[in-house]
């Protein structure tokens, strides 16, 4: 499978594109990031330098990726998401990076902001226009300003019930055992 980089894109010569990958319109691939195979990166997106993404990522248009983001496979970031990468920024004075994870099947939705130094469990899924400001488990639900857990959901992306004990997925049938959930 063919790497595709349309021509508007800017991709550094130091930068890890995997197969499968395309690159849209306009997009930034600075040095040392490392993108997986078979992603879509759209149009606008910018990614900062040394910045990972896993495999069978869809980063949607106009998101903003910093340095310090590790991103597992399967994530799928909605238009205009963005990670921060310093607790204390300034324009004048030192600039400490603060790493975020983003483990796999991470969903996050339109215009959300992930706070750096966070943890996004696997399977987890921020709602649209979420501040996320401290980790969120594997496969809890989250939104608002601060996104808080309004429930679980299963890899598949529905919502699970708890049922027997255990929480189910009416949509696959599967079924969880989830720390730390109610």
């Amino acid at each position: 499978m063919a790497i595709r980089i349309h021509p508007t894109a800017e991709v550094s010569d130091e930068a890890k594109i995997g197969e499968g990958t395309n690159i849209w319109h306009q997009a930034q691939i600075r040095e040392r990031a490392v993108i997986g195979e078979r992603c879509n990166i759209g149009k606008g997106v910018y990614i900062d330098f040394d910045v990972v993404i896993g495999d069978d990522c869809k980063i949607q248009n106009y998101i903003s990726i910093y340095h310090g983001v590790k991103m597992g496979s399967g994530v799928f970031l909605g238009p205009h998401c963005v990670f921060t990468n310093d607790f204390r920024p300034r324009s004048k004075g030192d600039f400490k990076v603060t790493e975020t994870l983003v483990e796999d099947g991470v969903s996050v939705g339109a215009n959300a902001t992930i706070v750096c130094g966070n943890t996004l469990g696997r399977n987890c899924m921020i709602g649209a226009g979420s501040v996320v400001t401290k980790d969120v488990p594997p496969h809890a639900l989250v939104y608002g300003n601060p996104a808080r857990i309004k429930g679980w959901v299963c890899e598949c992306g529905e919502k699970l019930e708890k049922k027997e004990g255990k929480w189910h997925c009416n949509a696959c049938g599967k079924d969880w055992e989830l720390e730390n959930s109610q």
